[in-house]
């Protein structure tokens, strides 16, 4: 079979669409009500602090996207500063996200169904039945076509439809506001503004960071980009862009609580945790519009969906560049000749997610695996801090390329790909530990995969760091630990010793 390449088709506007609708999904309306039990109405402190701990993560994917513009570019990165150890077990772990995150959307989208369709999932519970499972396993076959009919095609029909998601979002929280809007819930309520402090502040910081996530959407097409040189500012503005509808919803949310209609007692943000079902569908019943209730739902409908066919065509990409590695079959590198797309890969990625789909009803432990094992992407986010540093190193990447201060955006990316990771609590942390360095160690002894051991050990022992202080933490099965002195601990021993020690690895690969 000839050679073939991906085609360089997507726009500075298409991909910078497909970031910020690729992470404004079901988080917006289901993080802020969990965030209003740790912080009350300062959650929204928690979202800025949250994008600024995710602007850190981005500046090394900046530096690394533009000296490798790669199909799955973060899967790849550390195999020319680390060798094939380390990558092939960054790679798992970024798989491990990739595989779970389509299946959770569209069983959100299954969820959203259910205000209609209510024998979708099981009462008083968000795990799907029998039914529900076959809806979300169909919803996410429907994620193929997206992707199936080339870059171009995904592209324009993005960029067309994530205008609209936008809009209906922004379209949902005004009309929200506009149904009931008090702005004493945010000061003269019990505690006012920050009722908890500011350590309510960072413990609603965890409940916020899986809400982001988009950037990740922008490197994975970089092969397919028009000019790489847009990608640094599509990276920030899609923080910058999902942060603004994030701190929209949750001003809205706060504001939109009416305690007598919703039982709750004025400033018991705790109760407020405990609302039935979506938040917003429950505030839009409470406020009695309509138009808000049918707003909302449009939103808990196409918002999950959209954010799933991206997810798929991220984690296509992301399985092609290990084929590319040697850590897949060669047959999953191929690309179509009518559309310029890794369909084999396509098709395998879409088979094993619909698989995880259906077996939500019938074995639901799958469905908390789900949730928990998204951490493995936090993680792998880890090694990109370190090869960039590696890459300075090793005149891998370009001076042009190069920002000041390289060594404090590393340690303040990788302090923050640390404590996200940390703050996932037990048993998530374990999970993802668990299935990425099981696939690692499974495709590596089947595809021999060769490579210096040593230039992965600093790894091995930071994800068993953070294993360790998941579990003696406040989040883990002891909790030892409180949540403030743990974090500060994972904080200053992943700069101080595993990320040199990542850094000076690199040497002997």
């Amino acid at each position: 079979m000839p050679s073939r390449s991906l085609r360089k088709e997507l726009s500075f506007l298409e991909i910078l669409i497909a970031g910020i609708v690729g992470a404004v999904g079901t988080g917006v309306l289901f993080a802020p009500a969990q965030m209003a039990v740790e912080a009350g109405p300062s959650l929204v402190m928690a979202w800025v602090l949250g994008a600024i701990f995710y602007t850190f993560i981005s500046i090394p994917i900046i530096e690394l996207a533009l000296t490798w513009p790669e199909a799955g570019g973060p899967a790849r990165y550390p195999l020319y500063t680390h060798g094939n150890i380390l990558n092939l077990i960054s790679s798992f772990m970024n798989l491990v996200w990739y595989l779970f995150i389509p299946p959770i959307e569209a069983l959100a989208t299954v969820e959203g169904l259910s205000f209609i369709f209510p024998s979708l999932i099981v009462p008083h519970t968000t795990i799907p039945t029998l039914q529900g499972a076959v809806v979300g396993t169909l919803l996410l076959l429907l994620f193929v076509p997206f992707n199936y009919f080339g870059v171009k095609a995904f592209g324009k029909a993005t960029a067309s439809i994530g205008i609209i998601k936008l809009l209906v979002y922004v379209a949902a929280a005004l009309a929200l506001a506009f149904a009931f809007f008090d702005f004493r819930n945010f000061s003269a309520v019990k505690g006012g503004f920050m009722p908890f402090g500011f350590s309510g502040v960072f413990l609603a910081i965890p409940f916020a960071m899986f809400a982001y996530g988009g950037i990740r959407v922008i490197p994975d097409f970089a092969e397919e980009v028009k000019d790489k040189s847009f990608l640094g500012k599509a990276i920030l503005l899609t923080v910058l862009g999902q942060t603004l509808f994030y701190i929209l919803f949750s001003v809205v949310f706060i504001g939109g609580l009416k305690w007598s209609s919703l039982s709750i007692t004025p400033g018991n943000w705790t109760a407020v945790g405990y609302l039935p079902g979506n938040p917003f569908v429950d505030l839009a019943n409470a406020a009695r519009s309509s138009l808000a209730l049918y707003l909302t739902l449009v939103v808990a409908i196409l918002g999950p969906f959209v954010t799933g066919y991206i997810y798929l065509g991220s984690g296509v990409r992301v399985l092609f560049s290990m084929a590319r590695s040697g850590y897949m079959p060669e047959k999953l590198k191929e690309i179509s000749e009518s559309y310029a797309i890794p369909y084999w890969a396509l098709i395998v990625f879409a088979i094993i997610a619909a698989v995880l789909t259906f077996l939500t009803a019938p074995v639901p432990t799958i469905y908390a695996m789900l949730q928990d094992a998204v951490v493995g992407g936090y993680l792998a986010f880890a090694t990109l801090p370190v090869a960039m540093l590696a890459g300075h190193r090793k005149n891998l990447i370009p001076k042009e390329y190069r920002l000041p201060g390289s060594w404090i955006w590393a340690a303040l990316a990788f302090a923050s790909a640390s404590l996200i990771s940390f703050w996932s609590g037990w048993p998530a942390v374990p999970y993802a530990v668990a299935i990425g360095l099981a696939g690692a160690l499974i495709f590596g002894a089947v595809f021999r995969v060769k490579g210096s051991l040593l230039s992965s050990l600093w790894y091995l022992v930071y994800l068993g760091f953070i294993v360790l202080m998941s579990y003696i933490g406040s989040d883990g099965a002891l909790s030892i630990i409180g949540f403030i002195p743990a974090s500060i601990i994972v904080a200053v021993v992943s700069v101080v010793a595993f990320l040199p020690w990542g850094v000076l690895s690199a040497s002997s690969s």
